[in-house]
């Protein structure tokens, strides 16, 4: 879409004018701007050339999100598969331990909104690659099927996973029943939860960008969020107060919820996350 055209898009749905249009950092699958407006409103627009479902996926998560989960989110204001236009969140990137404490309260507050079932009533993506959320009644099942083998599969046949590990991905997921506990509940999860996703400003949370929501065991949430040291120990303390975590999870689990984030970065950059999916899956014996 030509800026005339962006222009009056963004016109037609706001009732203001396009003042400046600047670069964002981000996006896996768009260009990211940000456009100032002539009444003092901001806006988000992303940009795919490709013509394909991506950003109406990402709108249709964040609508899902914006409804469903008490965390600020962006609202969408327009989207089409080339265009997503959608409101702007000011962020200062100061992860104070005041921020960690506030997303641990909201974030808990999102982990008590459930489902009968693990999944969603659709696909969705991550980083931009498609995320099968398939419902499940089992998070066993779900963890194994939609996000393990799911993931390592794709890597594997993309050349990115070698064969060799694929397959002790798949032994893994055999022994699954006896590592991971036989009832979950099924929370909201964000499910891409690293520190460029969270947004802060004046010493409190300002809400989750790029969501790549399901239903599932909260705690893949939880370690996702350790996986580049996003979450601090202020931001557990004041979770457990909240929601306690179970024994095991630092100890054992969060290194295996941590496989399905590391199989992402396999497919998206290679290189040395296959040693850290190596080193996980040797840890438990593959």
């Amino acid at each position: 879409m030509d800026k005339r055209a962006l222009a009056d898009l963004i016109k037609n749905h706001t009732g203001a004018s396009v003042r400046s249009v600047a670069p964002l950092s981000g996006g896996c699958v768009a260009d990211v701007m940000r456009a100032d407006l002539d009444d003092g409103q901001q806006l988000v627009i992303k940009q795919s050339p490709t013509n394909d479902a991506g950003l109406l996926i990402e709108a249709e998560m964040l609508r899902y999100f914006k409804t469903h989960s008490p965390i600020p989110c962006p609202e969408v204001i327009h989207a089409d598969a080339n265009c997503l236009v959608m409101t702007f969140i000011a962020n200062d990137s100061r992860m104070t331990g005041h921020v960690q404490r506030d997303l641990a309260e909201q974030l808990a507050s999102q982990h008590q909104v459930t489902s009968e079932t693990f999944g969603l009533g659709f696909d969705t993506l991550i980083g931009g690659l498609a995320q099968p959320n398939t419902p499940e009644e089992s998070w066993i099942t779900f963890f194994a099927e939609h996000r393990l083998r799911h993931m390592a599969q794709h890597a594997h046949r993309e050349g990115t996973l070698p064969g060799s590990m694929a397959a002790r991905v798949d032994r893994l997921i055999d022994r699954l029943g006896d590592l991971l506990p036989d009832q979950s509940t099924a929370a909201l999860l964000h499910g891409d939860l690293w520190g460029g996703n969270i947004l802060c400003q004046s010493d409190k949370l300002a809400g989750l960008i790029d969501p790549a929501i399901y239903y599932g065991d909260r705690e893949i949430e939880l370690a996702f969020g350790t996986l580049f040291g996003d979450l601090t120990p202020e931001f557990f303390a004041r979770y457990d107060e909240i929601l306690p975590i179970e024994p095991g999870f630092f100890e054992e689990r969060r290194d295996l919820y941590n496989l399905y984030p590391l199989l992402v970065h396999v497919r998206l950059f290679g290189g040395h996350y296959v040693g850290s999916v190596d080193h996980i899956l040797a840890r438990f014996g593959h």
